[in-house]
């Protein structure tokens, strides 16, 4: 079995040097295709001699199957380039190439928040399925992909954590988080979707003690309070804004 490991990008200087090491001992051969960075992310993909695409951004799911077509080999690894691959997965996916296993595979995330790592918050276990033939395709509108997996096909669930480098400071995780919810709010305001007044506050508090409370977020220390804190308040922001949009519509 050879993989061909798939990485897109925007203005991802920080992070893409260590994900693409990561996947030196598993990967066949590495693309990378970026959107328009204005940073160093292709200087340093083409340091690490890669192969490098331009493609004017198409969307997330669109991106990844632009992408997958220039791939040589059967296999795609689809991962972040705010990922990387664990000791623990690589030996994983190598035995796998040994034993020349064709399948689908997810992968367990495992997200570093402000430099600790999330076990609780509802962020933990993360499966994803990021390992599987070229022929599959994601899909997915403005918000967020998925990969579309033929009925009948159980994806095998490995160990080892695909490790996610998500936020480095509170407020990239706020922004991102708004950004998000923009996006969902402009999908759900198209769609025709009901929001009662009430719902901004309502949902806002569910998702703080949903995250902090029974999905064991408080057991993350201060950065739980955080991750529950930024997420109720976006939740907030994503009703507002439906609210918003839909009075304009009217």
């Amino acid at each position: 079995m050879k993989i061909s490991a798939a990485i897109i990008t925007l203005n991802e200087e920080r992070n893409i040097a260590r994900c693409i090491d990561s996947l030196r001992d598993i990967a066949d051969e590495i693309l990378v295709m970026d959107s328009g960075s204005i940073d160093r992310t292709e200087e340093i993909c083409k340091e690490k001699d890669v192969k490098f695409f331009f493609q004017p951004w198409l969307g997330y799911a669109q991106q990844k199957n632009h992408l997958n077509k220039q791939a040589s080999y059967d296999m795609i690894l689809s991962i972040d380039a705010d990922e990387e691959i664990s000791q623990a997965l690589s030996m994983e996916i190598l035995a796998l190439k040994k034993e020349c296993t064709h399948g689908v595979f997810a992968l367990n995330r495992l997200t570093n928040y402000c430099g600790t790592w999330i076990y609780h918050s509802g962020w933990y276990p993360d499966f994803k399925v990021r390992l599987f033939p070229k022929e599959y395709v994601w899909e997915g509108d403005v918000v967020h992909e998925s990969l579309r997996v033929p009925k009948g096909i159980t994806p095998v669930f490995l160990k080892g954590h695909l490790n996610h480098y998500s936020y480095y400071s509170l407020e990239q995780h706020r922004k991102r988080a708004d950004y998000y919810s923009s996006l969902t709010a402009i999908k759900y305001a198209n769609e025709g979707k009901t929001v009662f007044i009430g719902k901004p506050v309502l949902s806002a508090v569910f998702r703080f003690f949903a995250m902090y409370l029974f999905k064991f977020g408080f057991l993350d220390g201060i950065a739980g309070f955080h991750i529950a804190r930024i997420s109720a308040a976006s939740n907030f922001y994503k009703y507002k804004e439906v609210q918003r949009l839909k009075s304009e519509l009217k």
